[in-house]
């Protein structure tokens, strides 16, 4: 892993074992990109890439010269209107009504490991032989403007972590209206182009599509990442599956608007961007003042999808995720919300965690209803003192109890929320984000506090940080149920009110620090709607989120598997829910919920008091089973084997590190009349190995498993003569392997 500058030529070239990424200075002093992919050996020059012909009804910024026009020109940070007709990944409004830009290299500096962002989640290094940063500074010397980017390329993985800085150094005011964290100029469109995208109880679906000429784009506007579409996107080669060929995947570190674009132009050039999205966006700098854009993290893989994924996944992990619980396994616990919604008191709480702990359980968690006046979904949001008569004993008397039952105890937030029927809007009525004179939206009854005011923060702050310190709590999910609208704040006048959501983002960061910070024990898990921010900018703050309020286990087989993109087992909450399920009306066998939950944050949304002796006797098998593999299931290497999104049946594994275990799941969502014999073709495994697979008590090599495959076939696939038990629809078979 380094970082070469060769003076003479003004190329740059940053590269680990398995991938370089090329850039120069070009001859108009701005910045080329001329390569990013599978690691080539470096040489004196790679000036052979920048490819130029002159071609009509294009512009040229040097009179006399018939070539040079970055209308083709590959770049790195490109502007608009000086020869380039694309679309910028920035822009700046002068005071004179210019948007043209002339950013020429000024100097660059690299050095070990990688600088923290400010006020920004962002990837880290533990020590700095795990990465080298590149830092090129950029002036705009008519306006006086800074501009600084970040590259940092992992010494073990295929990752580059992407930034931009602004600087005013002028004495006249400039008004960002376009600062993406990334662009990437790529010479061909042979690409297929990968989103996550759905809506409530269905997130994060797959879908993917040959890229066109033209603009094809995802993002948010909502003032969240939003359940329509996740802050990612990948580009894979035509003949690119989940094992093999070259794929490119692009994340945004950020809880935000934000927009992910790819524009073909019609010579076959691909452009990639990632960033807060424009619209609505503006940043005004006065003299001195800086403006950092959130990370985009840019990963190549030559093995596929797969390979994408799993370098996510350990980069996530282990240097996004941070504190007590990064390397800590999870316990398992139990909801009350769907057991209960609003109807409890202490006397029905004790009396279900007691049945809770009986199974095994470790963690219970209060959700909505124990504060204020909230006995109903209409009142109460922001007055985060307990209710005395549901709770005469207080948080923190009702969490001496559960404790001394022998559980942890958990409790459920929304702290971004206020409800008009509370004494926090009676109170502070100028904190609601509304616009002057406009009709204010509702969603759940509930409205935005203005966290781009620190006050709010702060008092927000106080009352959490109260009942935690004196509640004894040990898990917080953080829940938000609703997104932006007239977005205004009294607070700032006319010419910041387009910062006021990426402020109130920066105000949500700011609230989980100092609640992370002073609370270093507690177990966070970040939630909205279900999976309406799931991103990776939660993820820096909160180890693990709701990945959908749809807890249906078949309908989960699409929501984890799409997630497991970008995204580590260890990161997605994933519970047993009762049947027929709340959200699908499925009746699924208990069996196949834990089979699919298995592969997440294990735990329940169930009263347990409701079940039958058999269905706690089987519960209890459940809850051990997790508690005997949970380190496994949560930091071994996933593997997709079928996809829900293609057929019948989907399949993944978890392979441990050392490729001593393994745990399948494999599911079947209808059964079948007269089947096929299937077999499933494994990944991971130590071909020179033999694995005992104990539900069917046989042992198979490494290599056979994997090429010959697992056979999966069951009574279905013919007709059964010897009485045995049928399969049924939405069943589910997990194998368990162990090395011998």
């Amino acid at each position: 892993m380094t970082i070469i500058y060769n003076e003479e030529t003004k190329e740059f070239h940053l590269y680990n074992n398995e991938m370089s990424y090329i850039m120069k200075i070009l001859q108009n002093n701005q910045l080329g990109q001329l390569y990013f992919g599978k690691r080539v050996p470096h040489r004196a020059s790679f000036d052979y890439l920048v490819e130029m012909q002159h071609r009509p009804m294009t512009a040229y910024p040097f009179e006399g010269n018939l070539y040079f026009s970055l209308d083709h020109l590959k770049q790195e940070y490109p502007s608009y209107g000086t020869s380039d007709f694309r679309h910028p990944a920035l822009e700046i409004h002068q005071k004179n009504g210019s948007r043209i830009t002339n950013f020429e290299y000024k100097t660059h500096e690299i050095y070990r490991g990688k600088p923290k962002l400010a006020n920004l989640p962002a990837t880290y290094t533990e020590h700095d032989d795990e990465a080298t940063t590149l830092q090129i500074t950029l002036l705009d010397s008519v306006i006086s403007v800074e501009l600084v980017l970040l590259y940092t390329i992992f010494k073990g993985e295929n990752a580059i972590a992407r930034s931009a800085r602004f600087k005013n150094m002028g004495t006249e005011s400039v008004d960002l209206t376009t600062a993406m964290s990334a662009n990437l100029d790529l010479p061909d469109d042979d690409y297929e182009w990968i989103q996550l995208s759905g809506a409530w109880g269905r997130e994060r679906h797959i879908k993917n599509r040959k890229l066109e000429q033209g603009i094809q784009s995802v993002g948010s506007t909502r003032g969240n990442s939003s359940l329509q579409h996740n802050p990612f996107i990948a580009l894979k080669r035509p003949h690119a599956d989940e094992f093999q060929g070259e794929v490119m995947g692009f994340s945004l570190v950020y809880s935000g608007n934000f927009l992910a674009q790819a524009e073909v132009d019609t010579h076959g050039q691909t452009r990639v961007m990632m960033g807060i999205h424009p619209h609505g966006f503006t940043w005004h700098l006065e003299k001195d003042e800086e403006f950092q854009t959130p990370e985009a993290v840019i990963v190549y893989s030559d093995k596929g999808i797969n390979g994408m994924s799993q370098t996510y996944h350990r980069l996530y992990r282990t240097r996004l995720v941070r504190g007590e619980w990064r390397d800590k396994t999870r316990p398992v616990l139990i909801n009350n919300w769907e057991a209960t919604y609003f109807d409890f008191n202490e006397e029905k709480i004790l009396e279900f965690a007691e049945a809770a702990k009986e199974d095994g359980i470790e963690l219970f968690v209060l959700d909505d209803g124990w504060f204020g006046e909230r006995n109903d979904d209409k009142r109460g949001l922001g007055d985060w003192v307990e209710n005395r008569e549901k709770l005469p004993s207080g948080i923190s008397g009702l969490a001496q109890k559960i404790e001394e039952i022998g559980m942890k105890f958990g409790l459920w937030f929304e702290p971004e929320m206020v409800n008009k029927n509370s004494n926090l809007y009676r109170e502070h009525p100028e904190w609601m984000i509304e616009t002057p004179e406009r009709r204010a939206s509702h969603g759940r009854n509930q409205f935005v506090l203005d966290f781009s005011q620190k006050e709010v923060v702060d008092h927000i702050y106080e009352m959490m940080a109260h009942i935690l310190k004196d509640g004894n709590v040990s898990y917080v999910k953080w829940d938000m149920n609703r997104s932006m609208t007239e977005v205004y704040s009294k607070a700032y006048d006319s010419k910041r009110q387009g910062e006021i959501c990426h402020r109130y983002i920066l105000g949500v960061y700011d609230l989980y620090e100092r609640l992370t910070l002073a609370f270093p024990h507690v177990l966070f898990e970040s939630c909205a709607s279900g999976g309406g921010r799931f991103d990776p900018g939660m993820l820096y703050y909160a180890p693990q989120t709701w990945t959908s309020d749809d807890t249906d286990a078949i309908e989960r087989l699409k929501i984890q598997y799409g997630t497991s993109l970008v995204y580590p087992l260890s990161s997605m909450g994933a519970h047993v829910s009762a049947v027929p399920n709340e959200q699908a009306f499925r009746t699924t066998p208990l069996e196949t919920r834990a089979n699919v939950a298995y592969f997440g944050s294990f735990g329940y949304e169930l009263d347990v008091t409701k079940l039958s002796e058999e269905e706690r006797e089987e519960m209890k098998k459940q809850v051990a089973f997790f508690k005997q593999y949970r380190q496994l299931l949560s930091q071994g290497t996933f593997y997709r084997l079928l996809s829900p999104f293609e057929g019948n049946f989907t399949a993944w594994m978890v392979v441990s590190e050392d490729k001593k275990e393994a745990i399948v799941g494999y599911y079947k969502v209808l059964n079948e009349v007269n089947g096929t014999f299937r077999r499933l073709p494994l990944k991971g495994l130590d071909p020179h190995k033999s694995y005992h697979i104990e539900k069917l008590n046989e042992n198979f090599s490494g290599s056979e498993l994997m090429n010959i495959g697992l056979i999966t076939s069951d009574a279905s696939a013919g007709q059964d003569l010897q009485g045995n038990k049928l399969p049924s629809d939405f069943s589910s078979v997990l194998y368990v392997l162990r090395a011998e």
